[in-house]
């Protein structure tokens, strides 16, 4: 037998009490109102899968109800009844997402059929909410990596703001992962199901960049040879995310504050406006307080963007998390490489949590892909990494971490007798030997340097 909850608006008594028992008959649970100001009261509090609403009602019109809720329950169904037939009305009602237009009386046999098409459809939805949670996509958050307290208060942050339809800007260096955050967040969202668009604002030269956004009418422009949608338009009910958006220019951002004020863009060589409901999320690198005060950034368009802020940290904030993030990225080019790595050497990690990455996530993803090309054995040691990051002799300067250049020619020699320790497994002769000079000035050059030899697996600096 059917179930799920149905809501009937209906203003004549009689024909709600009818429609009412006809429905629960068929098993469905029905909820009566008679008006759309009871109707929201109720939606907002009880679970409603599908609701059957008139179009002629004391306080509104049910075809402009259609728009209000399927903004608010984009996967609940709405059928609409009316006691006078105007097509204009089925179509604009349809346009704005009923399920179905039907007349009262010629089409109360079709009503019973129509609920349960709405209710498969209903279903389908949930069926592939749950293949979605299912399969955990590479944009949840269950893929950003880390454990870290810095971390963890980030993504609760994400999580917070995913639900609701807040623009959202994300701040941060280069690398430390704003787009996956904004794929999150969107997976997140009611708008799941529909595009995420993603533009980085600094690859386009302002006129481009214009085009791409909001797209162009053909001869528009040379070389515009027909209608482009651009990536508003492309995003429509869904979300757009703009990475860089500080390097925008001053006169596209005014164009992009017309958009999240009134959901409506004129293309380039139109005049008619375009209507759109989007999420837009931003991320940038720059602080753009200080771009609002040199002129180079519309203040009234950061209000608008700043809704809700996130700062994501630097890795430099979050090394703990290093050791996760590094094996997850080897057993990732291992097998994209067909390469049989599984380890990772003590001393090889150790050299990855003293270095800066100021490069972030991706600085230390590109290392790793590197590492894994290099490496001939099935544990990625010292060697495999780039040059720069082979010394982490640290010293303190000013009270604050130094980590000494390998580009320094200091560096570069005591890298090597480390490198000649650790190949003869602490034998100073043979050492000495390989190295070319006296014993006794090696022994200087270990004191200088400060090698200090640890069990079998190599030296600590």
């Amino acid at each position: 037998m059917p179930s799920g909850n149905i809501l009937i608006i209906e203003d004549d008594i009689k024909l709600l009490s009818l429609l009412s028992r006809i429905i629960s008959l068929e098993g469905y649970k029905v909820i009566e109102c008679p008006d759309i100001k009871s109707a929201s009261k109720i939606l907002e509090k009880e679970q409603v899968d599908v609701t059957i609403c008139d179009v002629k009602l004391p306080d509104g019109n049910g075809v402009e109800f259609v728009k209000y809720f399927k903004a608010k329950y984009p996967f609940n169904e709405i059928i609409l009844l009316t006691a006078f037939g105007n097509i204009q009305d089925g179509v604009e009602a349809i346009k704005s997402g009923a399920f179905n237009y039907l007349l009262k009386g010629e089409d109360n046999d079709k009503l019973l059929p129509i609920i349960q098409q709405a209710f498969e459809k209903i279903n389908l939805h949930k069926k592939v909410q749950h293949l979605e949670r299912k399969l955990h996509t590479p944009f949840d958050f269950n893929n950003i990596l880390g454990e870290s307290f810095a971390l963890k208060q980030t993504i609760a942050l994400a999580k917070k703001v995913s639900p609701t339809d807040a623009t959202v800007l994300l701040l941060g260096e280069t690398g430390t992962g704003k787009e996956l955050f904004a794929k999150a967040i969107h997976k997140n969202s009611t708008r799941f199901m529909y595009p995420f668009v993603a533009l980085n604002c600094s690859a386009f030269p302002k006129d481009l960049l214009e085009s791409e956004l909001f797209g162009h009418k053909a001869g528009s422009f040379t070389g515009a040879i027909k209608n482009k949608k651009g990536l508003i338009e492309e995003a429509d009910q869904g979300t757009l995310f703009l990475d860089e958006i500080g390097e925008m220019d001053t006169e596209l951002q005014s164009k992009l504050l017309r958009v999240l004020e009134s959901s409506e863009f004129i293309k380039v060589g139109d005049t008619k406006p375009t209507k759109v409901d989007i999420r837009l999320i931003s991320a940038t690198n720059r602080d753009l307080t200080i771009e609002v005060r040199e002129g180079r950034f519309r203040e009234d368009l950061l209000y608008r963007l700043n809704t809700f802020s996130i700062l994501i940290p630097p890795l430099r904030d979050r090394k703990s998390d290093i050791p996760l993030l590094a094996k997850a990225f080897v057993r990732f080019f291992a097998k994209k490489t067909n390469k049989h790595i599984d380890e990772i050497s003590k001393d090889f990690m150790y050299h990855l949590q003293q270095h800066a990455w100021k490069g972030n996530v991706r600085e230390l993803r590109n290392v790793i892909e590197r590492a894994v090309l290099m490496s001939e054995n099935p544990e990625l040691t010292v060697e495999d990494l780039p040059y720069d990051l082979q010394v982490v002799a640290t010293t303190l300067q000013n009270g604050h971490a130094h980590t000494v250049s390998a580009f320094n020619l200091e560096s570069a020699e005591k890298l090597h007798i480390h490198r000649v320790l650790n190949h003869t497994r602490g034998n100073k002769v043979e050492a000495a030997k390989l190295l070319n000079i006296g014993l006794a000035t090696l022994y200087r050059k270990i004191e200088a340097y400060k090698l200090q030899h640890r069990n079998d697996s190599g030296l600590v600096m």
